[in-house]
C-alpha cells in the first residue's frame, strides 16, 4: 500500500472560523455546491434544488446521549466518566433500557485517583429522580476502562439516569462548556435512537421546512443508525495515514431501507460522513455474506468491516468484491436477513474511506467542513477525486463557518471515482 502522507491534507483554520454556536435558524446556514470541479454557493434551505428529484436521501437517526458523568470521591477528588459504548448488555437499546445495572466502555478523567473495584457514588435528586448511582472501575481497555454502574430502583432505566445527571458532550474544539441551548441545537430534528456521543453534524442543518420541501419535490428519504463514537474526533497522528487505526462504530440498517437503496441505486444522497460510512460498508457486508453458504448463516456471530477491507486485494471477499455488483451485494444482505428472520442488519464498521477508494453506493454527499489532517477530510478527498482544496479554498475565502456548528456543502461524486 503506497504511503498516504497526512501532511498533504493540511490547511490553515483560524480559530475565528470555527463556529462556536449555530445560527438562530438552522437552515439559513450557507451551502457550498460542488459538481464537476465547479464551486458555487447558496443557503441550505435551497438544498433540494441541487438534488435529483428521483433521488433517495438517507440520514442518520442517532440521538446524542448525555454521556458525561461527574463523580466526587470522599477526598474531594473529581472523577469524570465519559460513557462511550455499552459492554454488558452490548446492545445500546438493551443497555440504556436496563433497570438492573450495566457496564460501559468509558474514558475516565483523573483515573489514577480511583482504585479498581472502589465504588463512587453520585446522589441524584431532582423533580424526576431521587436515587444513588454507583460506579465501579473494572478492567483497563487500552486508554479506556470498563465501568460497571449500579443503582437502586427497579423501575428506573440507565437512559433516565443519564438524562437526569449526565452532560451532553459537545465537541472539544468548541473550547467551551455545554450550555442549555446545546441540548436542542446539538440534536438533529429527526434524531430518535439514543446512543451517540457526538452528533451527525451534517444533519443539524435540516428543519421540518426543508424536509417538507424535499417531499414536495418528490425526493424520497430514509434512515439508518450509526452511533457516533468519540473516535470521530481522534486526529491522525501518524505521518502515513495508512498507519492510523480507525475507530469501530455500530450500525443498524432496517431491511426495508436496504431494499429502498437497492431500488434507487444511482441516485443515493448521504447526509453526513456517518451515513456515508454505513452505506459504503453495506457493499462489503454483502460481499462477506455472498461468500458464505446459507448453511453458515447460523454460525455468524457478528459482522465486521475492517478498515482496509476495500484495499485488500488478496483477501477472499475482496477478490469476490471485484466481481460483485452493488446490486448483488445488497441482495445478498436481503437474502441473509430473510434466511435468518431478521428485520434489521446489525454490524460493526471500521471502514476507512481515503483517496484510492472506489465508491459503490453513494452519489452525493451533504457534509460540513472538517478539521485539517482528519480522516473525514480524507473521505471528502476520496469522494471528489482529490479536489478537496478547491472546495476548502473557496470556503475559506468566502466566509464559510467550519466544523460542527458551521456551514455545509453538497458534493457530487466524480463519475470515475
Amino acid at each position: 500500500m503506497n504511503p498516504l502522507f497526512i501532511a498533504d491534507f493540511n490547511y490553515p483554520l483560524p480559530d475565528e472560523r470555527i463556529a462556536k454556536y449555530p445560527l438562530p435558524e438552522r437552515d439559513h446556514s450557507k451551502l457550498l455546491i460542488y459538481r464537476d470541479g465547479a464551486v458555487s454557493e447558496d443557503h441550505f434551505y435551497n438544498v433540494g434544488e441541487y438534488i435529483n428529484p428521483s433521488a433517495l436521501l438517507i440520514y442518520n437517526n442517532t440521538r446524542v446521549i448525555q454521556a458525561r458523568l461527574e463523580f466526587y470521591k470522599t477526598t474531594g477528588a473529581r472523577i469524570e466518566i465519559f460513557c462511550l459504548e455499552p459492554l454488558t448488555p452490548h446492545d445500546y437499546q438493551l443497555s440504556l433500557s436496563s433497570t438492573t445495572g450495566c457496564t460501559w466502555k468509558c474514558m475516565v478523567g483523573n483515573a489514577k485517583k480511583w482504585h479498581t473495584g472502589d465504588a463512587l457514588e453520585l446522589k441524584i435528586k431532582n423533580e424526576k429522580l431521587k436515587i444513588a448511582l454507583r460506579a465501579y472501575k473494572e478492567e483497563q481497555l487500552g486508554n479506556t476502562f470498563a465501568v460497571r454502574f449500579e443503582w437502586d430502583g427497579d423501575d428506573i432505566s440507565f437512559a433516565e439516569i443519564l438524562d437526569a445527571a449526565g452532560e451532553l458532550p459537545i465537541p472539544p474544539y468548541l473550547n467551551r462548556k455545554t450550555e442549555a441551548s446545546d441540548l436542542k441545537t446539538y440534536q438533529t430534528v429527526y434524531s430518535r435512537i439514543k446512543g451517540s456521543v457526538a452528533a451527525p453534524t451534517a444533519g443539524l442543518h435540516f428543519t421540518e421546512s426543508v424536509l417538507a420541501d424535499l417531499h414536495r419535490r418528490g425526493i424520497e428519504t430514509d434512515e439508518l443508525t450509526l452511533h457516533v463514537g468519540a473516535g470521530t474526533f481522534l486526529p491522525v497522528k501518524t505521518a502515513d495515514a495508512n498507519e492510523h487505526t480507525m475507530h469501530t462504530e455500530i450500525i443498524a440498517v432496517p431491511r426495508e431501507t436496504i431494499a429502498h437503496i437497492l431500488a434507487k441505486l444511482g441516485s443515493i444522497v448521504a447526509v453526513g460522513t456517518t451515513s456515508m460510512r454505513t452505506l459504503e460498508s453495506l457493499y462489503f457486508i454483502g460481499c462477506q455474506l455472498r461468500n458464505a453458504e446459507m448453511s453458515e448463516y447460523r454460525n455468524i456471530d457478528s459482522i465486521h468491516v475492517d478498515q482496509f477491507e476495500p484495499y485488500e486485494n488478496d483477501s477472499q471477499h475482496s477478490a469476490l468484491s471485484s466481481r460483485l455488483s452493488t446490486a448483488e451485494a445488497l441482495q445478498s444482505i436481503l437474502d441473509y436477513l430473510d434466511a435468518t428472520h431478521q428485520q434489521t442488519l446489525h454490524a460493526e464498521t471500521q471502514i476507512m474511506i481515503k483517496p484510492g477508494y472506489t465508491f459503490h453506493v453513494v452519489d452525493q454527499l451533504i457534509t460540513n467542513f472538517h478539521q485539517p489532517q482528519s480522516t473525514l477530510l480524507l473521505l471528502v478527498s476520496a469522494f471528489v477525486g482529490g479536489d478537496w482544496r478547491t472546495i476548502y479554498d473557496y470556503a475559506l475565502s468566502h466566509d464559510f463557518r467550519f466544523l460542527s456548528y458551521g456551514d455545509s456543502s453538497i458534493l457530487t461524486r466524480k463519475a470515475n471515482v
